[in-house]
């Protein structure tokens, strides 16, 4: 007897469903039991109107819960912003560090050029009597050039190839390069001798991405500098030289401006000093040159002495 005035009845899980599917209500999925064969409801009294069903599983399923499609695309989203920000960050330091290394590469081109120009100018020298050999030529505009005789140091680009020939013409030029920019080139050959192969076609690049390369010279007696010189037969006192590069080859604006005076030390050797004569020779006499003819008389019952180292007279006793 069921001391509440109710019958216990003992149901499947089958007859549990079509019992609430009879009443009009859907057992919830999460009530299922799992592993159960049987059960147990509690049926009110044959005289109430409604009959109350209590299940009482001996475990429980816990719901699960997963990320929406939404989720899922927010988050995908929010990573690409992150990688992006990543990369740009890494692209913009690579860019940085190479723009900042092609920047010092085109300092340290720029101080070399220069250094090379001042250390062959100081050097230069010319004789006068060959001036076809020694000619001092400088040109300026859009194909600038400087060529000049020069005693260059062992120190100097190249010397080793030239071996104990220290005596060589040196030219400076612009030229366009093989990317289309303009460089400034250093060609070299000995004295009275001209260009190899090697130095026509391969020569030593000083500086690239070359927007002006002046040269002008002290003209002593206008008492100003001039692009033009005329007296190719003499050496300027004083040569001033002007240097722009760019970043790139595209650039048209100057990025690094190097301006040198240099000062020329030698001056040209006057034909009377490179070819000097000897003053001419007095004739012989007492202790002359010999073979000069001699300037005493011969004494009477001997002949004369030719010229030279003359004899002492000896004494009478």
């Amino acid at each position: 007897m069921n001391p509440f005035g109710d019958s216990l009845n003992l149901h499947t899980p089958s007859q549990v469903l079509r019992a609430s599917a009879g009443a009009g209500t859907s057992p919830s999925p999460c009530k299922i039991l799992a592993g159960t064969s049987f059960v147990g409801t509690i049926t009110s009294p044959p005289r109430a109107s409604s009959t109350a069903r209590v299940t009482t599983p001996s475990t429980t399923t816990p719901c699960k819960r997963a990320f929406t499609l939404i989720e899922v695309l927010i988050a995908i989203g929010i990573l690409s912003l992150v990688v992006a920000a990543i990369y740009s960050t890494w692209t913009a330091i690579l860019r940085a560090s190479r723009v900042g290394l092609q920047a010092a590469a085109a300092v340290q081109r720029s101080r070399i050029a220069v250094r090379v120009l001042e250390d062959s100018i100081a050097s230069a020298q010319m004789f006068v009597a060959n001036q076809q050999y020694y000619g001092f030529q400088v040109q300026n505009g859009n194909e600038a050039a400087l060529s000049f005789v020069a005693r260059l140091a062992k120190s100097f680009p190249r010397s080793g190839k030239f071996g104990d020939l220290d005596v060589r013409r040196v030219t400076f030029s612009v030229e366009s390069g093989t990317d289309s920019s303009r460089e400034l080139v250093l060609r070299q050959s000995p004295l009275v001798m001209d260009l190899d192969k090697d130095e026509k076609q391969h020569p030593l690049v000083l500086a690239k991405n070359v927007r002006e390369f002046t040269i002008e010279l002290w003209d002593q007696r206008l008492g100003d500098w001039v692009d033009e010189w005329k007296q190719t037969n003499q050496l300027p006192k004083l040569v001033k030289v002007t240097l722009k590069l760019a970043d790139n080859e595209h650039s048209n604006l100057a990025l690094e401006q190097v301006v040198r005076v240099v000062n020329v030390a030698a001056m040209g050797v006057a034909p009377v000093w490179q070819s000097p004569r000897l003053p001419p020779v007095p004739p012989g006499g007492p202790g002359g040159l010999p073979g000069q003819p001699g300037f005493l008389p011969g004494q009477p019952g001997q002949p004369g002495v030719p010229g030279g180292i003359q004899p002492q007279p000896v004494p009478p006793r």
